[in-house]
């Protein structure tokens, strides 16, 4: 078997971890996974061949493509809460008072549940674009917001409930 190009292993270790409750960490599974997810972003891919700047917007449709292959997994699973939530979804999200009201009603709906998963998504693009400077000012919105999310989820969830926070 050749060897995979970096941004494929980074790929195949991130469905691994994402799915690794299907796989059992079997890299031959989670990478039967990833073809599925590549298989339905073949357009997009193709496009990618002939413009390679297109490689940001590939890994975001990938990611939200996983995201969307993983509620649906959960979704089939009765006692396992899910909940996603994508920073970049409008302009506001991933401000703070934005985020508390979204993170809000999806530790809500994760609640009941004594085991769930939080899947965060596009924080670091939604505070640290691609086409600006990383400044130390954006960083340090990027890292408080990252502590925001951890300590909110851990003061809104029970001290008996496992809640799994994933950040992509």
């Amino acid at each position: 078997m050749p060897a995979l190009p970096p941004d494929e292993i980074h790929r195949l270790h991130f469905i691994n971890a994402l799915f690794a409750r299907v796989t059992g960490n079997d890299l031959y599974l989670a990478q039967q996974i990833k073809e599925g997810i590549a298989f339905s972003l073949a357009e997009l891919e193709a496009q990618m061949q002939s413009h390679p700047e297109f490689a940001e917007k590939y890994d975001a449709a990938f990611n939200t493509a996983a995201a969307t292959l993983l509620g649906k997994f959960f979704a089939a699973e009765p006692r396992q809460g899910f909940f996603h939530w994508d920073a970049s979804r409008t302009v506001t999200s991933a401000t703070p008072l934005f985020a508390r009201a979204e993170l809000m009603t999806g530790l809500k709906l994760l609640a009941p549940f004594a085991e769930s998963t939080l899947l965060v998504t596009n924080l670091r693009p939604a505070l640290l674009p691609s086409d600006r400077r990383a400044t130390p000012r954006r960083q340090r919105e990027y890292e408080n917001a990252l502590t925001y999310v951890r300590d909110l989820a851990a003061a809104r969830t029970s001290a008996q409930a496992e809640l799994h926070l994933l950040f992509l």
